[in-house]
């Protein structure tokens, strides 16, 4: 005899659907995150060569070859009136290594990975921007020790000498959001590095970072001291006791470069990051 169902009734409870797993902490997520970043560095080393080889060839390029062409204000030693402006180049190109890691990622399929996965999506930035500071902070690392070999020295205290590096890592954090923005617009590994090398390298050398700006024609000298990176070396290399104070005759900004500094430092972060963000968004959305 066969036995016959019944159907629920209408009113009947519906048992509810599982629901997704809550995932890990925050910061669980971004350490996840950071140590996948760098044990892809740590599988492919030669992606240290811009924080360690490129640095080193800047600095005994410039400190050996063409050091003795360039004078600096006050009879100072050209070395340490150098390293300061390397560091300073050394962290912008951080920018570079985020876009180039994101877009692949993106391209890859690996971000929609992700996706699936019970984690923030605001985890798979912050720990690309970690890993990126850990990556760039290698070649400030490498240039402090190449410096010591070559006559440059900290000539000031302890806190001084810190605020210093707070200001250059300062400043790299806030060009890894340039980095996010350009990785997330466009699609391909090879327009991200074209868009980056003629937009940021170029920024790099209107500056004070290798030769004092009042040597420059008078156009691009107010150019070169209102460059933000000119106020982050320039802090630097005052913290440091390499180079003395600008003159009255310099911009504002390079007569307060540490206060300047923090403020482009806010400024680029909270001009960049919401467009970054929005980007991002816009590249991962269903």
């Amino acid at each position: 005899m066969s036995t016959v169902q019944t159907p629920p009734a209408a009113d009947a409870p519906v048992a509810p659907d599982r629901e997704r797993p809550a995932g890990p902490g925050f910061g669980r997520q971004v350490a996840t995150h950071v140590r996948r970043n760098l044990v892809h560095i740590k599988r492919q080393p030669e992606m240290l060569t811009d924080v360690t080889i490129q640095p080193v060839m800047f600095v005994l390029l410039f400190g050996f070859i063409f050091g003795g062409a360039i004078a600096v204000g006050g009879g100072g030693n050209y070395r340490e009136f150098l390293l300061p402006g390397i560091m300073a180049q050394t962290m912008t190109f951080a920018s570079f290594v985020v876009a180039s890691g994101l877009c692949t990622d993106l391209n890859k399929g690996i971000i929609d990975r992700f996706r699936t996965l019970p984690i923030q999506r605001a985890s798979i930035l912050v720990g690309r921007s970690v890993s990126s500071l850990v990556h760039s902070s290698l070649g400030v690392l490498v240039m402090s020790v190449t410096g010591l070999f070559i006559g440059w020295r900290i000539r000031s205290g302890i806190v001084d000498a810190v605020l210093g590096y707070l200001v250059l890592l300062g400043f790299g954090f806030a060009m890894i959001w340039i980095g996010i923005l350009v990785g997330s617009r466009i699609k391909t590994i090879e327009a991200v590095n074209g868009v980056m090398f003629t937009t940021i390298f170029p920024i790099t050398f209107v500056a004070n970072t290798f030769v004092p700006p009042e040597t420059m024609p008078d156009w691009l000298r107010v150019v070169a001291e209102w460059n933000p990176l000119s106020a982050v070396v320039q802090a630097m290399r005052e913290l440091w006791g390499n180079a003395p104070a600008m003159g009255p005759d310099a911009a504002w900004a390079l007569q307060h470069p540490v206060l300047m500094s923090f403020v482009w430092i806010v400024v680029l972060t909270v001009v960049i990051a919401p467009l970054a963000l929005k980007a991002f968004d816009a590249r991962t959305r269903d």
